[in-house]
C-alpha cells in the first residue's frame, strides 16, 4: 500500500442518518474513495462514536431529520464544543427548501448533499471539504511556526538589547565605583529583598515570583543615567557642592528617559516597565523628600522602593571614590532611624530580618 493509500485509510467520516439503507450506500461511496467510514443512526449514537475516538473524523455528514436530536441541533451542538468546532459538517437530507439550507448555513454547516444520493457529487463534495480541511489546518500550523519564529526573533533582539544595557550600566559602575562589586550587589541583594517580602502578608500579593526575576535582572539599570554626567563631577574624588549635585542628581530622569529611547517601538514587557521605574524614582523618599518628582509612599513603585534600601545600603558599607565604608552598625541604625522618612518602613522591617544575606557584608 502507497503512502497516500495509508494517509486515507486513517481519514475517518462520520455519517449520521436513521434510516439504516443511507448509511449502507454513503458507507459503500467512502470506502471505495479509501476513507474509513464510522456510522451512527442518531446524535447520541454519533456523540458516543466522537467521544470514544482517539483521532476526530475529517468530515460529519449528519440528516436533518431525525427523531430525539434533528442534524440542526447536532450541528449547532458541534460547533459550541471547542474540540468539534472545525469539523466540517455537511448534510444530507430531502429537504431542500431556502429555508432550510439558510438554517444549516446559519448554524455552521459547511455544504449540503440531496437525496437520493448521487455518487459523483457526494464524492466531489467530500473530496473538496477535505481539502479545504487540510489547507485550513496547514495554513494554521505555518502560521503557528511563522509566530513562533518572530517570537524567538524579539526575545532574542530584548535580550540583545538587555545585555547592550547591562553592559553600560556595568561600565558606569566601574567608573565610578572603586571596586565593581556594587552592580552585582545590587542585582542579588534586590532579588534576596524581594524574595524575604514576598513571604510578608503585606507584600504577599504584589511580590511574585516573575516579580522576583525580573528585578533581580532590571534592578542593575537604576544608575545608567550616570552615562550622560560629566567625568568631572561622576569621577571626583570628593564630596560633590550644591551646583555638582544638582547636576547629578538628574541622573534619574536621564536614565529612564534613555532606557525609554532605546526600547521605543518595542513591544512592552516587564523587564522594560520595571527598569525604566527604576531609574526613575530609585531616589525618592517615602516622605516625598526625594527627586526627580518628590513621589511619597505608595505613589513610589515597589521595584524602586526596594532598590532604593538596596541601593543606599551598599552604598554605605562599601567604599567610593569619595569616602570610606561606613560600619555595618552605623549603615544599620541608619536605616531604621529612616524608616518612614526616607523608606518604605514595611521594607524596612523585612531588611532588618534577612539583610544577613545579602552580598558585600564584610566578613
Amino acid at each position: 500500500m502507497d503512502r497516500t493509500s495509508q494517509s486515507n485509510n486513517e481519514i475517518k467520516i462520520l455519517i449520521v442518518d436513521d434510516v439504516e439503507v443511507n448509511l449502507i450506500i454513503l458507507e459503500e461511496i467512502i470506502k471505495n474513495m479509501g476513507y474509513q467510514a464510522l456510522l451512527a443512526q442518531s446524535v447520541k449514537e454519533a456523540l458516543k462514536i466522537i467521544e470514544d475516538s482517539e483521532v476526530l473524523p475529517r468530515v460529519i455528514l449528519s440528516d436533518i431529520s431525525m427523531p430525539e436530536i434533528d442534524g440542526f441541533m447536532f450541528c449547532s451542538m458541534l460547533k459550541n464544543d471547542p474540540y468539534t468546532k472545525e469539523i466540517p459538517v455537511i448534510f444530507i437530507s430531502a429537504m431542500d427548501t431556502a429555508s432550510d439550507l439558510s438554517k444549516g448555513f446559519a448554524l455552521g454547516a459547511v455544504d449540503y448533499i440531496p437525496k437520493p444520493f448521487d455518487q459523483t457529487e457526494v464524492e466531489m463534495r467530500i473530496s473538496t471539504h477535505l481539502k479545504i480541511y487540510t489547507m485550513q489546518r496547514d495554513l494554521e500550523e505555518n502560521n503557528r511556526q511563522l509566530n513562533l519564529v518572530v517570537a524567538r526573533q524579539m526575545e532574542k533582539f530584548r535580550i540583545e538589547q538587555k545585555n547592550v544595557m547591562t553592559a553600560l550600566a556595568r561600565l558606569v559602575e566601574s567608573k565610578e565605583n572603586v571596586s565593581d562589586s556594587h552592580y552585582k550587589n545590587i542585582l542579588y541583594n534586590s532579588r534576596i529583598l524581594a524574595e524575604g517580602m514576598q513571604l510578608s502578608p503585606k507584600f504577599e500579593d504584589e511580590v511574585t515570583d516573575d516579580f522576583i526575576d525580573t528585578i533581580e535582572s532590571s534592578a542593575g539599570l537604576h544608575d545608567i543615567g550616570k552615562l550622560m554626567i560629566p567625568d568631572r563631577i561622576l569621577l571626583k574624588n570628593a564630596p560633590l557642592d550644591e551646583e555638582e549635585r544638582k547636576i547629578m542628581c538628574t541622573h534619574a530622569e536621564l536614565g529612564a528617559k534613555t532606557l525609554m529611547d532605546i526600547y521605543e517601538g518595542v513591544e512592552t514587557n516587564d523587564f522594560i516597565d520595571m527598569a525604566i521605574d527604576i531609574a526613575w524614582y530609585h531616589h525618592e523618599c517615602w516622605d516625598g523628600s526625594g527627586y526627580p518628582k518628590g513621589l511619597q509612599g505608595n505613589e513610589i513603585p515597589l521595584a524602586a522602593r526596594i532598590v532604593k534600601v538596596v541601593d543606599v545600603f551598599d552604598a554605605m558599607i562599601g567604599e567610593r571614590r569619595y569616602k570610606k565604608p561606613i560600619s555595618l552598625e552605623q549603615t544599620l541604625t541608619y536605616m531604621q532611624e529612616n524608616a518612614g522618612s526616607i523608606f518604605d518602613p514595611d521594607i524596612i522591617r523585612v531588611f532588618m530580618r534577612i539583610y544577613r544575606n545579602f552580598k558585600g557584608i564584610a566578613k
